[in-house]
């Protein structure tokens, strides 16, 4: 079985329209749709928004339904100059930018008394993003890099340009990192998908309300189409 989280009910709403045999089950206050997505066994949640809430879900992901792989969809402010709004990034891994031990000696992003505190994605998982987001969003340039996260919406320069220097990631959002960290403790492969919305800087209250549509349209084509290929 192969679990998907999205962040949002617009990330998740068109996905579960497309599933069929789906039913229902609840579990940590969050509905789970079990059935068959493009031909595969497939588990769907909304995990609502914010780090806390992404690794629940994908905690119930890996102990209740034990899934293969977990694939995390969504939107992400662009970190890089190269990156516009409507381009893919798919995770190479992930960090947590708001975490910060600095006071007790660590680098920032630093999880204490733990063997990481960047989590790699599957590069299995990538190929097969990289590939099918080629085949159904052939105008849409695919990046691979780093995905940072944070209780944040990252909007202005300085603190922009702050995790960048620190943390060198392709984009920035609030979930991935937490399920990157789950998926790791449970040995369950991961890959973070991100549509970029805006530029995460003093823009992106503007570009992320116009753009959102369209960036899930892109990461739901994708997301089709890597399960057609699994």
């Amino acid at each position: 079985m192969i679990g998907i989280i999205g962040a949002m009910d617009t990330e998740v709403e068109e996905l579960k329209s497309l599933m069929k045999d789906c039913r229902v089950e609840r579990h940590a206050s969050r509905d789970y749709f079990i059935g068959s997505l493009e031909g595969k066994d497939t588990v769907l949640v909304q995990s609502g928004v914010g780090k806390v809430n992404a690794a629940i879900a994908a905690e119930v992901l890996a102990e209740v339904y034990k899934v293969r792989y977990i694939i995390n969809t969504g939107i992400a402010g662009s970190l890089n100059k190269d990156i516009d709004i409507g381009d893919i990034v798919l995770s190479t891994d992930s960090v947590q930018h708001d975490m910060d031990v600095t006071a007790l000696g660590f680098n920032r992003g630093i999880i204490p008394d733990q063997d990481t505190s960047f989590f790699e994605a599957s590069h299995e998982l990538r190929g097969i993003a990289k590939e099918a987001c080629m085949k159904v969003n052939p105008d849409v340039k695919v990046f691979e890099g780093r995905v940072v996260s944070g209780d944040q919406f990252v909007s202005d320069k300085q603190t922009k340009e702050d995790i960048v220097r620190i943390f060198n990631g392709m984009c920035t959002e609030m979930e991935g990192a937490a399920i990157a960290q789950t998926a790791w403790s449970n040995n369950v492969p991961y890959l973070i998908i991100r549509a970029i919305s805006d530029k995460a800087d003093n823009s992106a209250e503007m570009d992320y309300p116009t753009f959102k549509i369209k960036a899930i349209e892109h990461s739901v084509k994708l997301v089709r189409e890597m399960l057609r290929m699994m």
